[in-house]
């Protein structure tokens, strides 16, 4: 269990903690033995002596998913000892679970434990969060008939219990009001606290950061490219920024564990994001929002998969052509514009040395060369 105790630990918890180990429980349905006594290998208590999760440990080469059953018998003899009903995990310090039956979801991988404040506001919110049909959508915000159909989208896939939606809209159609409105109905409604935007340029990760606070004052937003803010309720970056800050340097804490953000919203979702930073994805556990201008019969299969979502069925789209037909944007406009590249090509003998060494790199196999002057 070392490398459990290990994961704990960087959570904030304490394994070796008086009653965190092995702490014994009766009254479970179907355990053999007197008064049906199990022992529950770690309960995480919170501050007010309630359960807030249980930890079912198998051993490292096992299939951790074992342990499901017997982690929902321990969880039903503490909730009726003391009322709540913990949050479960079970792991084999390689692959860790998670599960909150309270609330219907299925049980999902998680790459780590969440904190103490995490899980209490995990529990906190059976109680308090409202259905996202009741809470009405912020129109000084969105006002186009389509962004409140996306909102309403998404809201119904994350009642429905999907934790990943994808919108698909034409550039200038407004999409990053759309998610903001989106932010405030969640924020309100109480299902999200701390928000992640990402985006692939530091230009575009500006824009965002002026949105949100003009759209979005009542929430802090910080801009993780050139801001050390310790806390905020929006946080936008890079890829890149981000990819440092959940595997940092040698020696470095990691600044966000995998439950600080409740939702992440990728700007212009496409297949480069997957392939290059999916160990964001696979970090945090946080519903997901993809946006991307791709018409969505060019959507590849990868982001489709990275929202659990069909090859083709985006949560909501709005193409271009309807945004044209219905007066929200106009149609492209073609310029030819001739270059002299495209007209009379590349000769080798012209380029200088650094560019032919460059030109000599790639990997071109049989269908060019030097010689073929091109």
């Amino acid at each position: 269990m070392r490398s459990i105790d290990l994961d704990l630990r960087e959570a904030g918890w304490e394994p070796d903690a008086p009653g965190v180990r092995e702490h014994r429980v009766a009254g479970m349905a179907g355990q053999a033995g007197p008064g049906g006594v199990g022992y529950v290998d770690y309960v995480l208590w919170g501050p007010d002596g309630l359960p807030l999760a249980i930890v079912e440990a198998k051993r490292s080469h096992a299939d951790p998913t074992i342990g499901q059953q017997q982690a929902k018998l321990y969880a039903d003899c503490l909730e009726r000892d003391t009322g709540q009903r913990p949050v479960i995990f079970w792991s084999n310090g390689w692959q860790h679970w998670i599960w909150d039956d309270a609330v219907g979801y299925p049980p999902r991988r998680i790459s780590g434990f969440l904190t103490a404040d995490e899980l209490g506001l995990v529990i906190q919110r059976r109680r308090t969060r409202q259905p996202l049909t009741g809470v009405v959508i912020n129109k000084q915000v969105v006002e186009r008939h389509y962004q409140t159909r996306a909102i309403r989208a998404i809201g119904e896939a994350f009642e429905g219990k999907q934790r990943g939606a994808l919108l698909v809209m034409a550039t200038g159609s407004g999409k990053t009001r759309t998610v903001i409105a989106l932010v405030d109905q969640l924020m309100r409604a109480g299902w999200v606290k701390r928000v992640l935007f990402l985006a692939d340029r530091v230009a575009l990760v500006n824009q965002a950061v002026s949105a949100f606070k003009t759209h979005l004052p009542s929430a802090t937003t910080v801009n993780l490219v050139d801001e050390k803010v310790p806390d905020g309720r929006v946080f936008v970056s890079t890829y890149p920024t981000m990819m440092g800050l959940i595997k940092p340097t040698e020696g470095a804490a990691t600044r966000f564990g995998p439950g600080y953000f409740d939702l992440i919203i990728i700007d212009e979702a496409h297949r480069s994001v997957y392939q290059k930073y999916r160990a964001i994805f696979e970090w945090f556990d946080a519903l997901l929002v993809g946006l991307t201008a791709t018409p969505k019969d060019e959507v590849d299969r990868n982001t489709y998969g990275l929202f659990g979502l069909e090859d083709g069925v985006p949560t909501d789209a709005n193409s271009l052509d309807e945004a044209v037909a219905e007066g929200y944007l106009v149609p492209p406009l073609a310029v030819s514009v001739p270059l002299k590249f495209m007209r009379q090509g590349i000769h080798y003998d012209q380029l200088d040395d650094s560019e032919k060494d460059q030109w000599d790199s790639l990997d071109w196999g049989d269908a060019r060369s030097p010689s073929s002057g091109r």
